[in-house]
């Protein structure tokens, strides 16, 4: 295979930067990324949502003679990618099962007459063996492969299909590989690394923070539907997504929403596939404002402008959770993440993990709940905690959490928690969190009557407050390091070095009492900054109504072109871009051209009617008519 790698210089690739994408500068880990795949280099790269991943693929297609392919599992929006690259001016195309044979027929064309250097395929379709072979006949430059760690199984959306594409380097030796995902444990690194067969790849671990996101968690109190109800009508005409665990809440919460006089509509697997595919659509396209979705929804959405995630019960994985939240702020721009969870999804995600046949797959969901509650019990920095599990450090006191700004109320729990691992050392550090629950609440339960527990001296000794409580309690000792899980699935708890001291009184233990939520920053109001945003990058309308009308006006005008070209809306232009319209108000090209996202190509296409409605707004202060 010739090479068909070419010689480009750092000022070439800005121009083409700025050309196509309006980007003035790279985003961390980028040029490395791009320079590692020029050169012919593997790479694998750990980048959070909305990192710019796809421009990484996109410009070394622009600038590289051969076809780039990039291995997706979005076929539903693969059509928005495509859409989004010609946009920019890259001529791409997608191959999968939603082409009709003459559409299909027409793409295989475009390859074979050069007219495509970026072509988006799904694994399925790059498991046949026949279609590898019909890649073959083209001059390959590169292939990424997105959401790469669903190749492994330690990853928390695994897909066999994707286990086809440890074929690639045996059958393409000499084409550079890149694997990116938006979540990766150093296991699930080596996994997709070794199953790929990367050679020396070039290795990327961006930072997994996402500053711009307010996370926040809350025990549910009542009905979820009711807060989250209220958490969506303190943020009106934001889009946001509701994640539910069964298909039965999602049609709950959807109607409890729609009933509100909410946006809101209902996805899950059990829908037909057109019903998902026009709601997605709507979601996407700024027709609906709210998607209440199992995890069958969104991974991977490029739609930028999420201002919110609810999770309505408890995730199963913290890497899900953290995916899930990461679908908020692509464009950088503050968002919320709202956590429910109570003891109900605790007991349902046991009772799914019981009837595991697997060992290892019982072994491995029990510590991935295990995490997860260590996280939302956690009286510490949610974000500290969430990024450990990336082993990323973090030092804490981030003001962009519920602990850290001030909303939890931590209480000294040493007394309660002392009663409890006393429960625990004298009966041997071999039961778990229910068992010591009713020994200190006195519950004379057959299996504390016959171990005789019901004699010992902690028997009882919390009857002031209910069962629950003490689990609770329990759940905030093991998140806090105080107590440990012993070896396998049924071992009770044991203390650990901390825990031993905590009980002789050399320790206090300072935890969340019994919760009564209160209002957190930033849900009083229509703005999205979740109290004020230290990064001071955010350009917040709702404290300028000077400029309201502009940006409305120039969403409407988004809107119209949008509809005209089918595509979403954030494929004409960003909301951070039209926010950097409204702030820089420019009223020439040049000065167009200089606004963040606007490049050469949407400026021709474009650019006079964004200039004509700005002009006509600056001057009467209405929206002109088209």
């Amino acid at each position: 295979m010739p090479d068909l790698r070419i010689s480009i210089s750092l000022a070439d690739l800005k121009h083409a930067l700025l050309q196509y994408f309006g980007f003035r500068s790279f985003r961390p880990n980028q040029e490395n990324i791009i320079r590692a795949t020029l050169d012919g280099k593997d790479v694998f790269a750990a980048m959070p949502t909305g990192g710019g991943k796809s421009l990484c693929y996109q410009l070394p297609a622009l600038v590289t003679r051969g076809l780039t392919v990039v291995v997706s599992p979005l076929v539903s929006l693969m059509k928005d990618q495509v859409d989004a690259a010609r946009e920019n001016g890259v001529p791409a195309a997608f191959l999968n099962s939603t082409l009709t044979a003459e559409e299909a027929r027409a793409t295989w064309r475009d390859l074979a007459s050069g007219h495509i250097a970026l072509l988006y395929v799904s694994p399925e379709r790059l498991s046949l063996p026949d279609f590898r072979a019909s890649l073959g006949a083209f001059q390959l430059s590169f292939i990424a492969i997105d959401e790469a760690h669903c190749i492994s199984e330690w990853g928390h959306e695994f897909r066999p299909d994707y286990r086809a594409l440890s074929l690639l380097r045996e059958e393409f030796p000499s084409v550079p590989i890149a694997a990116f995902t938006a979540t990766a444990t150093r296991q699930v690194q080596e996994d997709v690394i070794r199953l790929l067969g990367l050679h020396e790849p070039l290795l990327v671990r961006a930072s997994f923070d996402r500053p711009e996101i307010f996370y926040r968690v809350e025990e549910k109190v009542g009905r979820a539907e009711e807060r989250i109800l209220e958490f969506v009508r303190a943020h009106p005409d934001q889009p946001g997504i509701v994640y539910r665990s069964t298909r039965k809440a999602v049609e709950k919460s959807a109607a409890h929403l729609a009933e509100a006089g909410i946006s809101a509509v209902a996805y899950h697997a059990g829908l037909p596939d057109e019903t998902r595919r026009e709601r997605q659509e709507a979601f996407v396209r700024d027709t609906v404002d709210v998607i209440v979705a199992t995890i069958a929804f969104g991974m991977g959405i490029d739609k930028p402008n999420v201002r919110w995630v609810v999770h309505g019960d408890l995730p199963r994985s913290l890497e899900g959770y953290y995916q899930e939240t990461g679908r908020a702020a692509r464009d950088g721009e503050d968002a919320q993440a709202l956590l429910l969870y109570g003891r109900g999804d605790i007991a349902a995600i046991r009772w799914h993990i019981n009837n595991m046949e697997s060992d290892l797959e019982r072994e491995r969901a029990d510590a991935r709940l295990r995490e997860v509650l260590a996280y939302a019990e956690s009286s510490g920095c949610r974000r500290k905690h969430l990024l450990s599990h990336f082993d990323q450090e973090h030092p804490g006191e981030c003001n962009r959490c519920d602990v850290c700004s001030g909303e939890v109320a931590l209480e000294d729990m040493t007394v309660p928690a002392q009663k409890l691992l006393s429960a625990a050392v004298r009966t041997g550090e071999r039961f778990g969190a229910h068992h010591l629950a009713d020994i200190v609440c006195g519950n004379r339960t057959e299996k504390v009557s016959e171990r005789g527990h019901d004699r010992l001296p902690t028997f009882g000794v919390g009857e002031d407050q209910p069962r629950e409580y003490w689990l609770s309690l329990a759940q905030s000792l093991a998140a806090g390091g105080y107590l440990q899980r012993g070896e396998g699935r049924t071992a009770g708890y044991r203390l650990t070095h901390h825990g031993r001291l905590l009980l002789r009184g050399k320790e206090t233990f300072m935890a969340r009492g019994p919760r009564q939520r209160t209002a957190g920053r930033g849900e009083h109001v229509a703005g999205i900054t979740g109290g004020e945003s230290p990064r001071g990058a955010a350009l917040s309308l709702a404290d300028q109504p000077e400029r309201e009308g502009l940006y409305r006006c120039l969403k409407q005008l988004r809107t119209r072109i949008a509809r005209g070209r089918n595509v979403p809306p954030y494929v004409v232009f960003s909301d951070k871009t039209l926010r950097v319209m409204v702030q820089n108000r420019p009223t020439t090209r040049a000065a167009l051209l200089r606004c963040h996202g606007v490049g050469e190509r949407k400026l021709e296409a474009y650019g006079d009617r964004f200039l004509a409605v700005i002009r006509d707004y600056l001057a009467s202060g209405s929206c002109p008519e088209e």
